[in-house]
């Protein structure tokens, strides 16, 4: 049986789905009057007669009716109808505070934007600030919004844990100064997506003498350790162990299912136990240090066997930020300022990759603006030498998998990234094709985010990835591994089967602001899971030898 207090919101859910849909306000203001008058009641309406609700404050005939109905079935017909008529991630959105129905309404209507993930997405591209009703603050206050109702959930960008997770092993650190500490399992891995973090700490004390001076609540016991949550809301995981099985621990702990299971059969007649450092693991098996990043899958076990292991590509390996956006499109920032600011951190050059003129939702460039924008980085190019910026857009693949412009606009750009923004909805042979199709267009030069993917919000469309990979091979085309945490795509574990066929990756952060370009961590981050170098990074070379890259495609 239904409780006042869950019967009250449903009656302003259904308020806030009503309004979602423009209908009649004076409705509305019934049910969130009904929803304010019925939260407050001491007596059970569930005790109450059809003519004592009908009394009610606020409630009348026709809400007591659908109490009743509440009561009886636990389902309210009006409810239902609206509910039907409104995508699953769209009402979703109402149960974010501060994230009202109008603002709803206006996302889903004219972003067609209908998950969580893709209203973070677009928040992330600052396609909000043009919107009625919206401006920077409001998208700002939008985001940490949604950056919160992310954390409330099961899963979580690796990016979102990131900070506060290195913010509380700093903590754990200076409670337990001479105690080895270390992260372990899926965030050690440097997974895209997690669940919780997990520590392994080599310390036999009682771990109840940390709760207090951690703040930690939610705890409930493990094999060998303990889960809980900070006051942040930060999932953990605690493992303990004696000081001297802590680097057999740390391994077991940190080896993903499919690579400890490899190891155990490699290895069945070594006995690990009892190692107080990682490295003798490895010295043990007779095989060289295998960097977390890589024990995900077997085949970095059968490298490191015949010593083939790469040397794997570290952040101050990127030379250049490849793929963003500034103010001509639906960056936040001017074409000067992400010049600059890409300068300031050390890269050596910039590509500006603003939307193309398909992108009407992005305030995309149409071809005397492209020309505009060019003049605008000639003059800076004079300015900021040898620090380079280079010409380039990123060109929407139209359905038929042609590129955005004619050829005479194409062909002066520095480069091209070729992306899928529009008809997302596409079977694995449509999808498939369409990408080859842009692959083999001579003025392609990166493949940007091949399945468009939106991390725990929408599924990338399906392709076929080794034909769309042989076909970047066959054509000297690079792939895109997109840094920003909520795409992360190409996915990491088509990155062998990309060095296997030669073809290059570019390391992008899609940056739509200049702390954008930072994401390049977070895609650094995916590249070692999937074995890359700096060789094979297209944007680790330096600007030169980036440049004749990007001229070979055009000759």
């Amino acid at each position: 049986m239904m409780t006042n207090k869950e019967i009250a919101k449903t009656f302003q859910f259904l308020g806030n789905i009503m309004e979602l849909h423009g209908e009649n306000p004076y409705k509305i203001r019934s049910y969130q009057n009904a929803y304010i008058n019925l939260r407050k009641l001491d007596r059970p309406l569930a005790e109450m007669s059809d003519e004592e609700i009908e009394a009610l404050k606020g409630v009348g005939k026709a809400i007591s009716g659908k109490i009743r109905e509440l009561l009886d079935d636990g389902k309210m017909a009006t409810l239902e109808k609206y509910r039907d008529m409104t995508p699953e991630g769209v009402q979703e959105m109402l149960h974010i505070k501060g994230f009202g129905p109008k603002k709803i309404r206006t996302i889903w209507k004219d972003l067609d934007v209908e998950t969580i993930g893709e209203l973070l997405y677009a928040v992330n591209e600052n396609r909000l600030i043009e919107l009625k009703g919206f401006g920077k603050k409001t998208q700002d206050q939008l985001k940490e919004q949604l950056e919160y109702y992310q954390r409330s959930k099961d899963q979580f960008h690796f990016a979102a844990l990131e900070a506060p997770a290195n913010a509380f092993i700093g903590q754990l650190r200076e409670l337990l100064p001479r105690t080895k500490i270390s992260f372990c399992s899926a965030f050690r891995r440097g997974c895209n997506i997690l669940k919780k973090v997990e520590i392994l700490i080599g310390w036999e004390g009682d771990p109840s003498t940390l709760f207090q001076s951690l703040y930690l609540e939610n705890i409930q016991p493990v094999n060998n350790g303990f889960e809980a949550t900070t006051t942040e809301g930060l999932p953990l995981c605690i493992y303990q162990c004696a000081p001297e099985d802590y680097g057999s621990k740390l391994f077991r702990y940190t080896a993903g299912e499919d690579f400890m299971q490899a190891f155990i059969e490699a290895f069945p007649a070594v006995d690990f136990r009892h190692l107080s450092v990682e490295q003798a693991v490895f010295d043990k098996a007779g095989i060289p240090y295998i960097d977390p990043a890589l024990r995900e899958e077997a085949w970095s076990l059968e490298l490191a066997r015949a010593d083939k292991l790469p040397l794997l590509i570290e952040e101050t390996d990127v030379k250049g930020v490849i793929h963003s956006h500034t103010n001509w499109s639906d960056g936040l920032h001017t074409l000067r300022e992400m010049a600059e600011y890409a300068r300031d951190q050390g890269y050596a050059y910039i590509g500006i990759s603003d939307h193309s003129k398909s992108a009407f939702y992005a305030n995309g460039l149409q071809p005397e603006r492209v020309l505009s924008q060019m003049a605008e980085i000639d003059a800076l190019n004079q300015e900021l030498a040898p620090f380079r910026i280079f010409k380039s857009i990123e060109s929407d693949i139209l359905n038929d998998g042609s590129l955005d412009y004619p050829e005479d606009i194409l062909q002066q750009f520095d480069f091209v990234i070729a992306s899928v923004h529009s008809n997302l909805r596409m079977d694995e042979e449509k999808a498939t094709q369409r990408l080859i199709t842009a692959i083999e267009n001579p003025y392609t030069t990166i493949l940007g985010h091949p399945t468009g993917r939106l991390l725990l919000s929408r599924q990338g469309y399906p392709i076929d990835h080794k034909a769309v990979i042989d076909a970047c091979a066959a054509n000297g085309v690079a792939i895109e591994l997109n840094a920003n945490p909520y795409r992360l795509d190409l996915d990491w574990s088509w990155i062998p089967y990309a060095l296997e066929k030669g073809v290059l990756v570019s390391i992008n952060p899609d940056a739509h602001s200049r702390e954008g370009i930072h994401d390049i961590h977070y895609g650094v981050i995916s590249a070692r899971k999937g074995g890359l170098s700096a060789k094979h990074c297209l944007n680790a070379r330096p600007v030169e030898e980036f440049a004749a890259f990007c001229r070979s495609r055009f000759t």
